[in-house]
Order: C-alpha cells, then sequence, then structure tokens
C-alpha cells in the first residue's frame, strides 16, 4: 500500500467523523484502548461478551461496513489461524485484494488487521480511536468488539474485494459473527476454553456451529462422531451444504518436507510446499484445498498455481509467527503457539521426530488452561525452563514447576520468558534443541 494511498483513506475516514479535539499518538492511543476496554488476551474471562448488542451496535454506527466486501468466515479450536493465513494467501496470489482479521497478535496490536499482507497504519488506528471515542466511552464495547469495528471499517474504507476473518472464540456469539460469508469453515474441535463454551465436545461444537448460515457452504476439517452429528443437524437446519475436509482429501507426507495430496474427486496436488513447517498443517491443507475448490465453484479465479505460490508463500505473504518458527539452527530452536491439549499433543509428536542430543523446554501457560492435561503430555527426559509472560492471566512461573514436577517434570523457575530462554541457549550444546511455548505470549516474546 503506497504512502499516497494512505494519505487518501486517511481523508476519506476523517470526513466521516467528527474530530475529536485531544489527539493521541500511536502508543497512547494503544494504551488507552488497553486501559480502557477489557481485553480477553490481557485478564481472560471477565472481558468475555455472552452476546452480539455491542457489536450490532457498533455496526450500525459505522454504517454496516462489513456488507461492502465478500468474506470466508473462520471458526475452530486448532489450526484456525493458519487456514485463515493461508487462504489470504491464496486469494493474494489470486489477484484479489485480500483482508485478513485474525487475533490475538504477537508484537503489534496491528497484526490482527492486514490488507495483501500490510498491517493496517498507524495513523488509521490513532485516527478511528481518537474520532470514535466518546462512542467508544458511551457503548463499552470489549476490546475485540472494537477491533472487530475497526478491522470491518477499514477494509470498506480501503475497497477489499474478498475479507478472510477468524473468529476470536467460539463462533456463536463472536463477534465477527454479523458477516454474511461466501463460505464457513470449522477447522476442529477439541477442548479449550470449556468455562465460557462448554465441557464437552458437542457443547464446544454448538458455539462454534454458530458460524454455520443459511444457504452457505460449511467446510468442517475433521470428521469425529464424537461432535459431527451436531454440524450436520445445523447445516441441514439452515440448508447449508456440509463437507468433511478429512474424508474428501488424503495427505502424504514426502521426503522432501512437502505433500502429495490426492481428492476423492480426482483432484492431485503431488509435491505441494507449505511455508508453515508443523506437521500438524497435514490436518489443515484439505481444509484449504476444499475452500479454494468451493470459492471456484462460485465463481472465485483461483488456480492450481495460485494455491501452491500461496501456500508456499504464506509467511512472507500474510506475516505469520509462531507456528513452529525456527528461531536458530544450532541449537535448533523453534517456538510454536500450541497451547491446549491437542495442539501439545501435535508438538510432542514433531518433537519426538526431531534430532537433538538434549531437549530443553522453555514453557510457560495462563492459568485459566487445563494445566494439567497438557503436562501429562510434555516429555520427562526434557530439561525445563518454567517462567511467565508479561501478562496478568499468566500463571505464576513456581505454581507451574510444582504442578509440573507431579508429571516428573523438572528444571528450574525464571520470572520472564527473556530469563528462561537466555538460560536454555546458554546451558544448551550447538546439538541440542530448544523449544518455546505453552502459551501464545510466551512465544510473543521471543518472535
Amino acid at each position: 500500500m503506497t504512502p499516497f494511498f494512505n494519505f487518501i483513506v486517511f481523508t476519506f475516514v476523517e470526513s466521516l467523523f467528527k474530530p475529536n479535539t485531544t489527539e493521541m499518538n500511536y502508543p497512547e492511543t494503544l494504551a488507552w484502548l488497553f486501559a480502557q476496554l477489557p481485553m480477553y488476551q490481557r485478564i481472560g474471562q471477565a472481558a468475555y461478551k455472552n452476546n452480539l448488542d455491542n457489536t450490532l451496535e457498533l455496526d450500525r454506527c459505522f454504517n454496516y461496513p462489513h456488507r461492502a466486501f465478500k468474506s470466508i468466515h473462520i471458526a475452530g479450536t486448532n489450526g484456525k489461524g493458519s487456514v485463515s493465513h493461508m487462504l489470504a494467501s491464496i486469494l493474494q496470489e489470486a489477484g484479489y485484494k485480500t483482508g485478513l482479521y485474525t487475533s490475538p497478535h504477537l508484537k503489534d496490536f496491528r497484526e490482527r488487521i492486514r490488507i495483501n499482507g500490510e498491517m493496517v497504519p498507524e495513523a488509521y488506528v490513532t485516527r478511528f480511536v481518537e474520532t470514535n471515542r466518546e462512542l467508544f466511552e458511551r457503548i463499552r464495547p470489549s476490546f475485540f468488539e472494537m477491533t472487530v469495528a475497526m478491522a470491518f471499517r477499514y477494509f470498506a474504507d480501503c475497497g477489499v474485494e474478498i475479507a478472510v476473518i477468524e473468529t476470536g472464540l467460539g463462533g456463536r456469539l463472536d463477534s465477527t459473527n454479523i458477516v454474511q460469508p461466501e463460505l464457513s469453515i470449522i477447522t476442529n474441535i477439541s477442548l479449550d476454553h470449556t468455562a465460557l463454551l462448554g465441557g464437552t465436545l458437542p457443547e464446544i461444537a454448538r458455539e462454534k456451529a454458530g458460524v454455520i448460515k443459511a444457504d452457505t457452504p460449511v467446510v468442517v476439517g475433521t470428521y469425529d462422531p464424537a461432535y459431527d452429528f451436531v454440524f450436520m443437524q445445523k447445516a441441514a437446519a439452515y440448508n447449508a451444504p456440509l463437507t468433511f475436509a478429512s474424508q474428501q482429501w488424503s495427505v502424504e507426507r514426502n521426503q522432501a518436507d512437502r505433500y502429495d495430496v490426492t481428492g476423492v474427486n480426482g483432484a492431485r496436488y503431488p509435491d505441494l510446499a507449505c511455508g508453515l513447517k508443523g506437521n500438524y498443517q497435514r490436518k489443515n491443507i484439505p481444509v484449504v484445498l476444499e475452500a479454494a475448490q468451493i470459492l471456484q465453484r462460485k465463481g472465485f479465479a483461483v488456480h492450481e498455481r495460485d494455491i501452491r505460490a500461496g501456500l508456499q508463500q504464506v509467511i512472507p505473504n500474510t506475516g505469520l509467527l509462531g507456528r513452529w518458527q525456527q528461531l536458530n539452527e544450532r541449537p535448533l530452536t523453534v517456538c510454536d503457539t500450541g497451547h491446549n491439549e491437542d495442539g501439545i499433543r501435535e508438538i510432542v509428536a514433531q518433537l519426538n521426530s526431531s534430532a537433538y542430543r538434549k531437549l530443553h523446554m522453555v514453557f510457560g501457560m495462563v492459568n485459566d488452561k487445563d494445566i494439567s492435561g497438557v503436562l501429562s503430555l510434555l516429555p520427562t527426559d526434557a530439561v525445563y525452563y518454567f517462567c511467565k509472560a508479561s501478562i496478568p492471566r499468566s500463571l505464576d512461573e513456581n505454581s507451574l514447576a510444582e504442578q509440573a514436577g507431579r508429571y516428573g517434570l523438572q528444571g528450574n523457575t525464571y520470572s520472564t520468558v527473556a530469563a528462561a530462554y537466555a538460560a536454555a541457549r546458554k546451558q544448551a550444546y550447538p546439538e541440542d534443541m530448544i523449544y518455546i511455548g505453552g502459551s501464545t505470549f510466551v512465544v510473543a516474546e521471543v518472535v
């Protein structure tokens, strides 16, 4: 996006809203947002809104911006971030002006809102908040509700053709769930955020199924009889064509760190390269390919070359961080944002298949997760560096170490992620491996 285009966008936006006499710079704007608006990323359950009232009111105040562009809506427990970025990358390669809304951010708030991979400019964020502070103070939206409103207004202002929209939490009551998408996607279901979404897989599935819309195709990543009847019932009731990607595609990972993918309809993608190196992407790639076929049938000009280039170039195209991301070669150092049982199970499997002399685990968690379920999966022959990320939700490192000890996990404690990582680097030999994870917020402090 050129500086001249940015200037035109800012000028246009300024004409839409009444100016505010109090001017803020970008850091001051973020400080105001973090202080004024409840933020799930920092405080957890207290920030969650169990209705769409604020979202609908903001949508009305900003003149229903989500109606100005087409969208793809993506929910799920694990994989929705990867799928969102891969689809956005493919659409960019196909020549579409593509918006991408995801959460949470790792380094910069603006990661949440992108067009063709470029983050929303700081000046837009500042002006949006400045001109609407009185509105936000009146409605008192959550941080997430405000961010969704900003993203949709920005996409509309910039003439986005299609936006890939990732839910934040659940689906039915998520602030993004006002879009009328071309396609709905539910990557998978596992136990996470059980205090808010329900304690069983069918209960969580019902919340995720809230993104299913009437007469709108829906792709579910994995067929699982433990909960798939929920999606079948909802799709039938809404006349929404339903496919399970795992039944449509077979995926084999070959020796060259690529995939051979075959569809039941005869489609083949031999030697398919993906820029995301986690083994768990074998579950996400079928979702992306099934979505791409549906988009083709709906008239989108998405070709095989776009799919191949989009998957291979997903990181440079979208700026995605923290998915089995390699930080160093010697010692091999990898971080990943996986944080629930299913995500950790995939990570441990990949750790077990990696070559190293000794494994060092820089590990921290938040205090509202199923800690015992995760700890029970971790390797007992690793050296642990228990730490605490710098957000209020972080679990105290000493409490984490105490609970980890019950599962045979041994190591020292560190009050910061930086101190834990520094200790691991000091102790690790070049032939060792360092893994950093347990929480999105731990990863955010090292990428």
